[in-house]
């Protein structure tokens, strides 16, 4: 059974998902699509890919760290992006995040995110080692 997660400090899911889901005995977890929201739910970097980037990849690290991960543990991720010519242009701040062996990636292009001011949106699953790993205090499910 998947237990379902909202880490704290984050931006409160506002629809029908999770932030994570955490599979089996908790070492997969599975991240819902991280947008440029700060943690009170306000766009970042309006119109500006690279710091949607970064605070997408930001999210993402926050939420593995509230289960004891890394984005070292990240072993895929998907790309949304409105431009991914602007998108590829900021190969610099994903590999401040990532380090060898990077995860496998999958990037589309899309017309556009669910609010006009995003774009990017990156989903990622990761495995987290048991000896790290631990229940955040919001889990449910």
């Amino acid at each position: 059974m998947a237990i379902a997660t909202n880490p704290p400090g984050l931006w409160p899911p506002f629809g029908a998902f999770s932030m994570a889901m955490i599979q089996g005995d908790g070492q997969i977890v599975h991240l819902k699509g991280q947008v440029s929201l700060d943690r009170h739910g306000h766009v970042v970097g309006s119109n500006d890919m690279r710091a949607q980037v970064h605070q997408v990849l930001e999210n993402i690290r926050d939420v593995l760290a509230a289960m004891g991960g890394q984005m070292a543990d990240v072993i895929s991720a998907v790309h949304y992006a409105t431009d991914i010519e602007q998108f590829m242009a900021a190969a610099d701040i994903r590999k401040a995040f990532f380090v060898a062996p990077y995860p496998v990636t999958t990037t589309v292009q899309v017309e556009r995110l669910y609010h006009p001011d995003l774009m990017i949106e990156i989903a990622a699953i990761a495995e987290i080692p048991r000896t790290r790993f631990r229940h955040p205090e919001s889990a449910t499910g």
